[in-house]
């Protein structure tokens, strides 16, 4: 006979949430993080911050301590305090090291695709300055003196992106902590909850657009939520999300290109639609399966 320990703070079987508690859970988590985030001089009672730097910065210390408190909050919710195993107990949230490149890789070429478009337009744009360009003197510029002049601009905007805190937002902080509090922390929430897979996916955008855009935000988080089911792992939306935040909005159509934008568009999406399933197989992230509802496992006591 198994003895399934109950969960303190609701009573249940451990790895068992109620619904209704799992949804209320979810959405305290969303209103905190972007309540904390949004108005920390308010919320905190801090003086007003003397730069956008200091002020970038406090709002960096706060999304870290928002996600911590909601990874404390959704162990205690799905008991995991009985693991003993600390790799089993962060495999719940996705983080993980087996699979490493296959979660960084495909999720990261599959996201692509659908800036397909994008990436001709800027390819187009980088080899036209260095195809047919003059200098002052009326000469054509040859290919080793761009390559020759964009070195030093490269790391000089390298240097840049290291010191401003609005790179670190959009690439580092933002990704991280969004992707640790609105995947990893609620969707094992919504599972043992008894949420289905599907509703799952377009419920915990849901939550991610409280006080946020809506429409391109609640598309990306489904995404993002069902890189997260079907990989397992947290780095596998983080990378996603990093990708579209340099990206942008895609481009479906440029007049420079002479259409050739347009073109790897539709192919791109063409490509991404074929791929979504196989380049996500669940098989391809996880040594082995146990044929629970969740890839851990930790909700499953048969």
């Amino acid at each position: 006979m198994v003895v399934v320990p109950e969960n303190p703070l609701t009573g249940e079987p451990a790895g068992s949430v109620p619904g209704s508690v799992a949804v209320a859970a979810c959405a305290a988590m969303a209103l905190f993080y972007v309540a904390i985030l949004y108005a920390p001089t308010l919320i905190l009672r801090l003086p007003p911050p003397s730069s956008l730097d200091s002020f970038m910065i406090r709002r960096f210390a706060c999304a870290i301590v928002s996600s911590a408190i909601s990874v404390l909050a959704s162990a205690i919710l799905l008991g995991l305090g009985r693991f003993q195993d600390l790799p089993l107990v962060l495999g719940v949230f996705g983080i993980r090291k087996d699979h490493l490149w296959q979660a960084v890789v495909f999720p990261l070429f599959l996201t692509s695709l659908l800036y397909s478009g994008s990436l001709v337009k800027k390819s187009w744009s980088l080899m036209n300055p260095c195809r047919g360009g003059r200098t002052n003197s009326g000469r054509g510029v040859r290919s080793h003196d761009c390559v020759r002049s964009d070195a030093p601009r490269f790391l000089n905007w390298a240097s840049s992106c290291a010191r401003n805190v609005m790179v670190w937002r959009n690439y580092v902080v933002a990704p991280f902590t969004e992707e640790l509090v609105f995947r990893a922390c609620m969707i094992p929430l919504l599972f043992c909850g008894g949420f289905k897979i599907y509703s799952i996916i377009f419920l915990s955008p849901v939550f991610f657009s409280l006080g946020l855009q809506l429409g391109y935000t609640v598309i990306f988080g489904s995404y993002a939520s069902f890189l997260f089911i079907r990989t397992g792992n947290l780095i596998s939306p983080i990378v996603a999300h990093i990708f579209c935040n340099v990206m942008g909005l895609p481009t479906l159509s440029s007049s420079r290109t002479k259409g050739a934008a347009t073109v790897a568009c539709v192919a791109g999406l063409a490509g991404f639609c074929w791929l979504l399933f196989p380049a996500t197989s669940p098989d391809m992230y996880n040594g082995r399966r146990d044929g629970c509802s969740c890839w851990q496992g930790y909700c499953s006591w048969n």
